[in-house]
């Protein structure tokens, strides 16, 4: 069922519970009252009936006078009888039933009034003490008049809220037009947008409602589905270029070497530079291997408490025995007191490969002599990793890519390498809850920044 039709349904439908309560207590109260009023009215006819029938010997001529007049104002269909303590009938005037038994004159005894109802005849019952003797006197009458307008009240109320159902439906129909109007737009605006129109974004995103607020939540789905497309497309391009560039090499001088027949210095040079070439593929296989192996499920990566400290020295002199000569100079901003604190909770070896990474991008990018500085600092539950550079710093525009797999910015073709370290990185820490930060600035160097939660505190983490 669409959400129009869902709408207008709940809202006629909370109309009607309302109108039908409404009409049942307005004809509840009605009936209760004409009831009530009518008994009032037997009652004083009861009375009346007494004075006139039974104390006529003892009353004044005006008195009786007086009594007879309002004796004669009768009631529609009264019935009027008058019984003796001992139950024989005294006096009777005008037809009707009214249940009389035992029961009921006992209760009349007990309670001196009795109220009660003979289908649609109404009595009333008195208990009249009198010198020579007590009597029961009971009086009834139909409110035929009033039961006829609670009839017609019974009519109105029904007709009322049949033809209010109708106004309501069609206002129902209106108001959810109205309101389904601006998830309309987003609907149609939504259906518009395919992968070539992806820098499209909603129009409905800058108001305070909760439409507004969902155009806002899918115009950011788009900025991610965006950056997703731009990198998985730069990934692609950069990635083919990096394999083909050593394939082509090695086809060429192959080619060349089979054009003739050469000295077998000449093929030991050309075997040569081919096994560089092959070394490079291996080392663009294993980089996209250790890329995939860190996307995998983080549930499946066997994690231990480990001493961050110590991992960054570890990694330290690794990367130092694969770029001899550099220099990496790691500090503490101040050493805890609680060494536990420098505890986290991580598969080392992976670890081991992101720490490494970012070193080792650090000395590749700074220039010879100058030493890539480290820093250990410590968060209320976070370990801090910074590494900064002296190198060539990256463009504002390119740091939106430097997590993208062969990703290479302009000023830094020149430098060997694959784009592949600080990808790498990324992936392993997600799987660890951690984050890596890049901030550069062009010929200033480059700051990265590893934050990995402690293994005492260690939650889900939301950079």
């Amino acid at each position: 069922m669409k959400i129009r039709y869902r709408l207008t349904l709940q809202f006629a439908s909370i109309i009607a519970l309302i109108l039908i309560l409404f009409s049942l207590v307005v004809y509840y109260f009605t009936s209760l009252y004409r009831q009530n009023d009518f008994f009032e009215r037997i009652h004083k006819r009861a009375y009346i009936t007494a004075r006139y029938i039974l104390d006529a010997d003892e009353s004044s001529e005006e008195q009786r006078r007086q009594n007879q007049i309002s004796y004669y104002q009768v009631l529609p269909f009264e019935a009027v009888r008058i019984y003796s303590e001992n139950g024989e009938l005294v006096f009777a005037e005008g037809k009707g039933r009214f249940g009389l038994s035992p029961a009921v004159l006992e209760k009349i005894k007990k309670q001196q009034e009795y109220q009660y109802e003979q289908g649609v005849r109404q009595v009333v019952g008195i208990y009249y003490p009198k010198a020579g003797g007590d009597y029961y006197v009971l009086a009834s009458s139909i409110d035929a008049y009033s039961l006829r307008k609670l009839q017609h009240l019974k009519v109105i109320l029904i007709v009322g809220f049949l033809g209010s159902m109708v106004v309501v439906l069609i206002a129902g129909w209106m108001f959810s037009k109205q309101a389904m109007r601006s998830i309309t737009k987003v609907v149609s605006e939504v259906e518009k947008i395919n992968a070539s129109d992806l820098h499209m974004r909603l129009s409905n995103a800058e108001g305070k409602d909760e439409v507004s607020h969902l155009a806002q939540t899918f115009n950011k789905m788009l900025d991610r589905l965006e950056l997703a497309f731009e990198m998985q497309s730069t990934f692609v391009s950069n990635a083919s270029h990096e394999l083909r560039t050593p394939l082509t090499a090695m086809i060429g001088e192959l080619e060349v070497a089979l054009m003739k027949k050469r000295e077998p210095e000449e093929y030991e040079r050309v075997l040569h530079s081919t096994l560089e070439d092959a070394k490079l593929l291996t080392e663009l296989s294993n980089g996209l291997l250790q890329i995939a192996q860190a996307s995998i499920d983080a549930s499946k990566v066997k994690l231990t408490n480990l001493r961050f400290d110590e991992l960054v020295w570890m990694a330290r002199e690794q990367a130092l025995k694969r770029k001899p000569g550099s220099r990496i100079e790691i500090d503490f901003e101040k050493f805890p007191d609680d060494e536990d604190r420098l505890v986290v909770k991580g598969n080392e070896a992976l670890l081991l490969i992101a720490v490494m990474n970012v070193f080792e991008n650090a000395i590749k990018f700074s220039p010879p002599g100058l030493p890539v500085h480290g820093i250990i600092r410590l968060k209320k539950q976070e370990v801090l990793l910074e590494v900064k550079d002296q190198g060539l710093g990256i463009a504002q525009d390119d740091l939106k890519h430097v997590f993208v797999p062969f990703f290479r910015a302009e000023n830094v073709r020149n430098i060997s390498g694959h784009g592949i370290g600080l990808p790498l990185a990324e992936r392993i820490l997600k799987l660890h809850k951690a984050y890596i930060e890049v901030d550069s600035r062009i010929n200033q160097g480059t700051t990265v920044t590893i934050r990995i939660p402690q293994a005492y505190t260690f939650i889900p983490y939301r950079p």
